[in-house]
């Protein structure tokens, strides 16, 4: 299989950056610098020779270093004119991983700068749909996660790879630990390969011990900041975070002498939010003399990408900027001339509940390491401080790390990977992060409902091989697979395409286009729910020839539009291979709305009696978010099947469909009891007889 085939989940990714916060910027501080020069002023520079004498001494090579030293874009170039590319009998690759397949992209773009090379020719880059390498020339190649996973199909050794450096490893994504543990095995194998884990906090101890069994292994520091941060707990614990991250750039702004700030926050709502009240304080003081000026600048990660290069601009001695940011400006990117810290204390991430089978976006409080990398970003330039709006009692009490993703996250992608991998046993295998054990259990359970496992654990043959190659969530498969059941494939190919993509509907803050954007989103709305409305919306742009100004006219994401049209061409392609009928059920919603039952029952909900939804399994209490086109109408549904939840006050279910619950028992007999609670303990005492 070759390494650009249909098996990662990089369209995936354009929905789970959000989740993550990537930057899709790079920014050099250096520019006016020649290119040997920048290269040498970088933090990674004094370590060079460190790292090559290491690496000849040590398989494995574990790099803490600060967000910019230049880890990701210099050491790829330190192994090439070190010659680790040529072999006695073949020429071989250097692979670099990064979680996100923009940071990918971004840092190759970088290096074949650097290298003064055509991008795609010695320097290049791989992700899914996007295969920008030469065979044979390519030495140096940035790739997402899952693309290495999938060459290893192909190559269980990665033979063509002398030297694997696995990039941004601090994130401990669910692909992250997968590498990791692939990499364990090779490296018992292959004694002349060499591993590199490049992280930016200290949990370093940690990938050491993972592979000492197996690989000598070291560790090298690389320090990147040079001066002293003080840090500041507040005496008790805080109310409101937004409120008192403002009340302390006011109080910063006021009292302490010039450097620009910058307040982490956990999304783009309480950015915007914060953002609109420190500009009216900053409009409200220019008239001031006693005062600098203020200019207040957002930084989340669906921010358009001119509006991010604005955090990186320089203002005179006169103005203080600052920044309000999201954990996009933890690790990600790094802001010169930022003095002062504020440190609201939480982070959006996600969270899998076995009880529902989604995956949840909850704020929850950060680890000591974030804390530590939040603080590490004043103290660049000159001496620091770092406000910590909770207490320090409150600190020690904190995680250590950042729970990884695999121990927070549905599995079920996961286990079918490693089973098409030939890893029968998952519990066997050795990940850096035990499994959560109901996590483990509910994903074999959902794999078993859906046909894709059988009662051994295995793939079956041929849905579970089939389910096993699409590059989606293993109920977006089945749901493609069943549609030439239901006769809706180009329905369902829509829908799915659209799933894919963040941000489709664009989202005035306020004022009179706040107003025009509902009104345009209603006229595609039905009562059948989000789903069926994507739908129109998706029918509507091609209708329309796919051209901005539709797109803008309707308020919608119009790159968002062209990116759900190319992951539905290259679905296509995908349904074709399987031999499966394209045909449309011609305005017919029930056959669509069955076919979403097919694959998504695991995720029904049912109005109680009481008002609220409750999920069909577990009776867990969720809610109609207000987006959803469900949220006004006058009668809400008896039954929905949901995609996504969002916990925030309470949790939110969203991407709606109203379905009948006959359908639930016809299609997923299975999986959910039908009938009175007499009727189903009669079934239950006929089985057992």
């Amino acid at each position: 299989m070759a390494a650009n085939s249909l098996t990662e989940d990089s369209w995936k990714e354009d929905r789970s950056d959000a989740a993550f916060e990537s930057a899709s910027i790079i920014y050099n501080r250096n520019k006016s610098l020649e290119i040997a020069a920048q290269r040498v002023r970088l933090p990674i520079y004094e370590f060079r020779d460190h790292i090559l004498y290491l690496l000849e001494q040590n398989q494995v090579l574990v790099i803490q270093g600060q967000t910019g030293c230049g880890k990701s874009t210099q050491i790829p170039q330190y192994l090439y004119e070190a010659n680790w590319t040529r072999g006695d009998e073949q020429t071989f690759v250097i692979g670099v991983t990064q979680p996100r397949r923009v940071a990918a992209i971004n840092l190759a773009t970088r290096v074949a700068f650097e290298m003064k090379c055509k991008l795609g020719e010695e320097v290049g880059y791989s992700i899914r749909f996007d295969d920008c390498c030469t065979a044979g020339r390519t030495v140096i190649k940035y790739m997402t996660e899952g693309i290495l996973v999938n060459e290893m199909m192909s190559d269980p050794l990665l033979k063509k790879y002398s030297v694997i450096m696995v990039d941004e490893s601090h994130e401990r994504t669910i692909h992250t630990d997968v590498v990791l543990g692939l990499l364990k095995k090779i490296l018992r194998k292959r004694s002349e390969l060499r591993v590199i884990i490049s992280s930016a906090t200290v949990e370093t101890e940690i990938m050491r011990d993972f592979f000492s069994s197996v690989a000598k292994t070291a560790i090298l520091s690389v320090e990147g900041r040079a001066y002293s941060v003080d840090i500041y707990y507040v005496s008790s614990p805080v109310a409101d975070y937004v409120k008192a991250s403002i009340d302390t750039v006011i109080q910063i702004h006021e009292n302490q002498p010039s450097g620009d700030v910058l307040v982490f926050l956990t999304g783009q709502e309480e950015v915007e939010r914060a953002v609109d009240i420190l500009f009216n304080y900053a409009r409200g003081i220019k008239e001031r003399n006693d005062l600098k000026k203020m200019f207040v600048l957002p930084m989340y990660a669906s921010l358009p990408t001119n509006e991010q290069l604005k955090v990186f601009d320089s203002f005179p001695r006169s103005v203080r900027k600052v920044v309000v940011a999201t954990n996009i400006a933890e690790a990600s990117i790094t802001i010169d001339g930022i003095v002062y810290v504020v440190d609201c204390g939480f982070v959006k991430l996600k969270f899998y509940n076995p009880k529902t089978c989604t995956d949840s976006l909850v704020i929850v409080p950060i680890s000591q390491a974030s804390a530590e990398q939040r603080a590490g970003r004043a103290g660049r330039t000159r001496s620091g401080k770092a406000y910590r709006l909770y207490t320090e009692e409150d600190f020690e009490k904190l995680q250590t790390f950042t729970t990884p993703e695999i121990q927070r996250s549905n599995l079920s992608m996961m286990i079918l990977q490693l089973k098409a991998l030939g890893i029968n046993n998952i519990l066997k295998f050795d990940f850096p992060s035990k499994l959560p054990d109901q996590n483990l259990v509910t994903a074999l359970e959902l794999l078993y409902a859906l046909g894709a496992i059988d009662d051994n654990a295995n793939l079956t043959d041929p849905l579970g091989l089939q389910v096993a190659e699409f590059p989606l969530d293993p109920q977006f498969a089945k749901m493609l697979i069943s549609s030439q059941e239901f006769g809706c494939s180009e329905e369902a190919l829509t829908i799915t395409a659209m799933l894919q993509v963040q941000n489709i509907w664009q989202q005035p803050s306020k004022g009179q286009r706040s107003i025009q954007a509902r009104n345009a989103k209603h006229k595609f709305s039905v009562e059948e729910g989000d789903l069926l409305t994507y739908l129109n919306v998706y029918n509507g742009f091609i209708e329309a020839g796919k051209v901005r100004s539709w797109a803008d006219r309707n308020y919608l994401n119009y790159k968002g539009m062209l990116r759900a049209v190319e992951v539905r061409n290259r679905l296509v392609s995908l349904l074709k291979r399987f031999k499966i009928k394209l045909e449309s059920s011609k305005g017919d919603d029930v056959p669509v709305r069955k076919c979403i039952v097919s694959g998504f029952f695991a995720n029904a909900a049912y109005l109680h009696h009481s008002g609220v939804y409750r999920t069909v399994r577990g009776g867990h209490e969720l809610h109609i978010h207000p987006q959803s086109v469900l949220f006004t109408r006058p009668r809400p549904p008896q039954w929905v099947i949901f995609i996504t939840v969002l916990h925030t006050t309470k949790e939110f279910m969203n991407d709606l469909t109203a379905v009948n619950s006959d359908w639930l028992h016809e299609l997923a007999p299975h999986y959910y009891d039908y009938g009175t609670e007499r009727e189903i303990e009669e079934r239950k005492l006929l089985n057992k007889e």
